[in-house]
This record gives C-alpha cells, structure tokens and sequence, in this order.
C-alpha cells in the first residue's frame, strides 16, 4: 500500500505541466496561511478556551501548539465529541527524551497542518501534525542528530494527566483507548511501541535507546483517532497502518493550496495585494477549523458558527446559507453538505429548523422558529459555480415548499407581506427568528396568533420580505434550470411584492426603507441595517437606493470606522457595547450593504466602504488574530466569540468576485 501511495504521487507529479509542477513544489498560494492565526497555549483546565485551535477534514477534535519549551507533543486535543468541547489533556502523546534540555522552541502554522520544532545542544525535534480524515490526526516527530559526535538517546511517549474525570484510558498493547461517559465517540493512541504502563488515566511506553550518527535522523509516528460509533474503527485501523505520512502531508498541501488558489485567482482586482490574500487565508482556515463531519443526529457535514463559544456547538438555518456562499467559491461540495444538513430538519409543512445539535441530551434541537429565508440565494449561488443539476432536481421541491410556508404561517392578515414570528407564541422566539434578536425595531413588538402552531409578529418587516423577493427571482432562476413552468409564477409574484416593497416600506421622508405596523400605515422608525436588504434583493427603485446610499456613507449615521452596523450611530439608542444587535457591526449586514451599493451601481463607495471596514475591523488584517462574531463600529474592537465562521464567509463574499 505505501508503495501504491507514492507511485500516485509520482504519476501526479509528472502528470502536471512544468508550471503546475514548479506551484505544488512552492505551494504558492499556501504561503499566505503561514501563521495566520496564533495557536499557542497550555490550557489550565478541561473549559478553558483562550487559546484557538486547529483542525481540518470535519473533526469533531482539534489541537495547538504548547507556548512553552518544556513540553513536546501538540496541546490537547481539544474534544468536541463531548460536553460543547473540553481539553483532554495539555498533551495527550508527549514525546520524552531523558537528559535532554531543549533551548528553543518555534512553531509555524498552516492551513495544511502544524509544525514545530525544539532544538538542544545536540538534538533537533521537529514534530508536524496533519489531519487524515475527520477521524484520525497523524503525528510525525523527526529527531535528528545536529552535534558532531554519535550519541544515544532514550525516549518514550507519555501524556499530561487528562482534565476530565469523565475520560477513562486503558492500554491495549502498543495503544490507547480513551473511552467517556459523556460521548459515544471512542478514542485511539497508536504507537509503534508497547504501553508499558498505564494507570490513574496516566500511560508511558516502554522506554527505547536509539543511537545517531552526526546529521542522522530517525522518524517516529504516532495518530490520534476520536471516532463515533457509525464509523467503522476497524476500517479507520486498517487506512493508518497503510498511512505514510509525507505523501499524506504532499495530499494535503495540494488540496489547500488548490482551494486558495481558486479565491486568489477570483479575488476583486483591487484586492489582490498580500494582506488581503493573508485575510481570504484567514477565512479560508476560520470556515475549515468549524467544519465537522456527521455524527449523532447530524447527517450531513456542516459547520459551526465558533467552536471557540460552547453555545455555539450546533447548526443554524441562516448561518448554514451563508457559510454556503462564502464554500461555494472554492469547495462546493461541502457547501451543498451544509445546505442539506439544515434540510434534514425540514417538517412536512416546510418549516426549517432554526438549529440542530449532534447530541441532543446537552441541548434540543430549536423548532421554536425559523430564520430568515436566505436558502435559495445559497443553493442558486452553489449551482452557478458547478452547475450541479442533480442537486438542484434534490433541493427545488424543498426550497418551494419552504418559501411558502412563510405565506402558509406568517402572514396574518392574507395581503401577501409576511411577519416574523414563532411556532409556541412566544415573543422572544418570534425576535430570534428575524436573526436580529434585540434590536430596536422590536423594542414595543407584540404577537397574533396565525393558527396552531403559528404566531406572527404585530409588525411587517421590510428585510424579511426583501428577502422573499430575492428568493422570488432565485427560485424562477432555478426552475428556468429545470425546465418548469414555474418560472413565471414566481416572476409574477415578484412584481407585485416589488411594489409593494417600495411603497409600503420607504420613507420619502426619510429617505429610508423602517418595517411597519401590520396595517402598513405606520412606519416602526429607527435607522437599522435591515434598510439596505432592500438593495441587497435589488427591489428599490434608483432613486430610493440613492437616497439610502446617502444615509449609509453619513460619518455620523453608518459610515463609521467600521461601516454598515446594525444601527445608526446617531440614535439614542445606539449601544454596540451592550447591545447585540444595537449597534455592533456584523460582517454579514455590512456585506448586504456593500452588495446592495454595487447591485446600483455605486462601486467607488461600495469600495471605499470594503476597505475601510476591513481596515476598521480589529486584527481582520493582521497576522494572528481569529476573526470575530462582530466588531464595534466606532473603535473597532472585536467582540463576542472568536472565530467567527460567517463573518469569514463574508469576508470571502467582500474580496471575491461573485
């Protein structure tokens, strides 16, 4: 088998022409992820969660470099198989050297892998970490004699004792088995050597004398495996011993360097300078360290919204469409993954789930409500990169009845503008289904009861139906691919809700697009982003649009250091500090107004406003620094949970040429 392994890497060499061939040798665009994010840390306790994490291939485990030279091995893992995530150990396969006393430590990370090297008077370590599945991670360690002499070193693994008392190790010959009261999930250490103790969840291996040559250098290799119950570990076993790493290692670095390419080549033209290629690396590796496979009552991959914040260890509706966009620039199967998961949660009336769990004993799914209609967006703009018919033939049937539940259940009074609201009548599930939870908008809301099972807010939201109109023309986009008659409906139907829409929501006054009351007479006023979804859905007419742009690139209104927030500087009740959605600015409704800028034509400001809120944005360009949930418009900071998987997708759809 490892003979078959690089005879494929030797044909995939000569295969490529002498440029394709000069590119994987350099792995040019992998370049830019060099240390992109800072990984550094020894956790103190199972909980904590300072530092970041690497992962890759939908692994439901993830791990760092230790900031110290007194410990060898990777930090972790990190298990998110259990409890919204918990530090195994501070190192689950320390590699110990007797007598030796390492100077130096440093470390570089990769989109493709970890590496990192120690260095002694007489030794060098240089150990890399690469991902194999979603189930299993590979360990290299490469000791090498740097001295003059021949010398003889003695080493064995062993581990940091594990933080959790839920883990339970117990040796099985030349590996470990980690098993938990907690998850179904089952863990695996592999060595080439013979655990000679392991006890009080603490393991070494038997102890070994090597002797180097000056300049030798020996090879070890160990893996880690976390793997649930639907997987077969006897498979797993089987592709890690036919695993050989450096062609393994070859595999990944071709495939990243692969999807970066794809968003560098693609980027805007006036983003093509190194820090924005470092920030699209950025995103790029924020979107691949939330990525996970199906386990539990998951059948699909997806990604989480942060592993960094343990509330956020599940799959929501609206963030899944969005995470879509920003993956369909540079992996489109994964992106069609993550539209089905959420459509697994479908009900026979076409209402969605608004967020699923793998393990639903921690948290339940929410059938509470829904989220904003933004699915057809996400599948057309998935079709449009690879032209995948047979995914739309399986999406088409489940994305009408969806768009017409909202007419179905939220829309009280029958006059074809639909209300956000909730499945149980409550009012905080009906906020929560707009996306925006608090803001002001709903600050004096009250709920109608629809029917059974369906409440509607007293109030018609213009973003909501902005968005009814988009997937109005998406829907007719991917009907006319399919050969059907619908097409015309939903055109039809479009053009009197354009109407409608620019009619019932804008204020000449203003100048400004507010939701209103059910009746449509009274405008609900109060300058928030959901007031340029209407030039995100190109549903205002070019006067109204004019008239928006004016308000958005006002200093004192929206054009702040890190433009587009949720609300108007200048309202009273402006507080980005305490308020989530009060004025904090969110990547994904500051894309939606650079979007709507350009869908009228005005490029220079939509331009304009994308580098400054990337400037603006605290570490967006910066080395290091994870990507955030949302950024205060005035200073700057960043704030709420780090690595922030659709402010990286929108980041993408900000730089990217759609």
């Amino acid at each position: 088998m490892k003979k078959l392994i690089y005879v494929i890497i030797i044909v995939l060499l000569f295969s490529c022409t002498q440029k394709e061939l000069q590119q994987i040798q350099r792995f040019e665009a992998l370049s830019y992820t060099k240390n992109i994010l800072n990984y550094k840390i020894i956790p103190k306790h199972k909980f904590d969660k300072d530092g970041l994490m690497f992962s890759d291939q939908g692994a439901w485990f993830a791990y760092s470099f230790p900031d110290s030279t007194n410990l060898t091995g990777f930090t972790g893992p990190f298990l998110l198989t259990q409890q919204n995530g918990i530090w195994a150990s501070k190192a689950l396969t320390e590699l110990s050297i007797t007598d030796i006393e390492w100077k130096s430590h440093k470390t570089a990370s990769y989109n493709s892998h970890l590496e990192q090297i120690f260095t002694s008077d007489a030794l060098q370590l240089t150990q890399q970490l690469i991902f194999a599945s979603g189930h299993t991670a590979h360990i290299q360690s490469e000791i090498k004699n740097t001295s003059s002499r021949t010398i003889s070193i003695k080493y064995q693994w062993k581990n940091k004792p594990v933080f959790a008392d839920s883990l339970n190790l117990k040796a099985e010959g030349n590996s470990i088995k980690i098993t938990s009261v907690k998850t179904p999930a089952i863990g695996y250490l592999q060595f080439f050597d013979i655990v000679e103790n392991c006890q009080n969840n603490s393991y070494n291996t038997e102890p070994r004398t090597i002797t180097l040559q000056p300049e030798e250098v020996i090879k070890l290799q160990t893996s880690q495996s976390f793997i649930f119950p639907e997987y077969s570990w006897k498979n797993e076993l089987k592709k890690i011993k036919n695993t050989n790493f450096d062609s393994l290692l070859i595999q990944r670095k071709i495939e990243k360097d692969q999807q970066l390419q794809a968003l560098f080549t693609n980027a805007k033209s006036q983003f093509e300078d190194t820090i924005y290629k470092e920030t699209l690396a950025k995103a790029h590796l924020t979107l691949q360290n939330n990525w996970r496979i199906p386990a539990g009552e998951i059948k699909h991959d997806g990604l989480f919204p942060s592993y960094h914040y343990k509330w956020f260890n599940g799959f929501w509706s609206w963030d899944s469409w969005k995470h879509s966009v920003g993956l369909s620039f540079y992996n489109t199967d994964l992106a069609k993954k993550q539209i089905k998961l959420m459509f697994e949660f479908q009900n026979n009336d076409g209402f969605v789930a608004d967020v699923v769990y793998r393990d639903t004993t921690i948290e339940a799914h929410n059938y509470r409500d829904t989220k904003p209609p933004l699915s057809a967006w996400a599948v057309t703009k998935v079709f449009e990169k690879d032209n995948d018919l047979e995914f739309i033939k399986y999406m088409y049937p489940k994305l009408k009845k969806y768009h017409y539940w909202w007419y179905n259940k939220r829309d009280h009074d029958k006059d074809g503008i639909c209300e956000y609201g909730s499945t149980d009548g409550s009012l905080i599930a009906a906020k929560w289904e707009s996306g925006m939870d608090n803001a002001i908008r709903f600050d004096n809301s009250k709920i109608v009861k629809n029917n059974e099972g369906a409440y509607s807010l007293y109030q018609e939201s213009v973003d909501l139906n902005a968005y009814l109109y988009a997937e109005k023309l998406y829907l007719a986009q991917l009907a006319k691919a399919l050969e059907s008659a619908d097409a015309a409906t939903y055109l039809k139907e479009a053009k009197a809700l354009k109407h409608i829409i620019q009619t019932q929501f804008f204020s000449i006054e203003d100048g400004w697009f507010y939701d209103t009351s059910l009746d449509g007479k009274t405008f609900i006023k109060g300058e928030g982003s959901e007031g340029w979804t209407a030039l995100w859905a190109k549903v205002a007419t070019q006067d109204q649009a004019e008239k928006v742009k004016n308000r958005m690139m006002n200093p004192n209104k929206f054009y702040t250091k890190v433009p587009f927030q949720t609300m108007s500087a200048d309202h009273e009740k402006f507080a980005p500090l305490k308020g989530y959605w009060r004025g904090p600015n969110w990547l994904d409704q500051a894309y939606f107004g650079v979007k709507g800028l350009r869908n009228y034509g005005f490029n220079d400001e939509a331009n304009k406003a994308t580098i400054q809120i990337l400037k603006g944005a605290e570490g967006l360009l910066e080395k290091g620094k994870p990507i955030r949930e949302n950024y205060h418009p005035i200073s700057g900071q960043g704030l709420h949970a780090k690595n922030f998987s659709w402010s990286a997708a929108h980041v993408i759809m900000l730089l990217v040429e759609d």
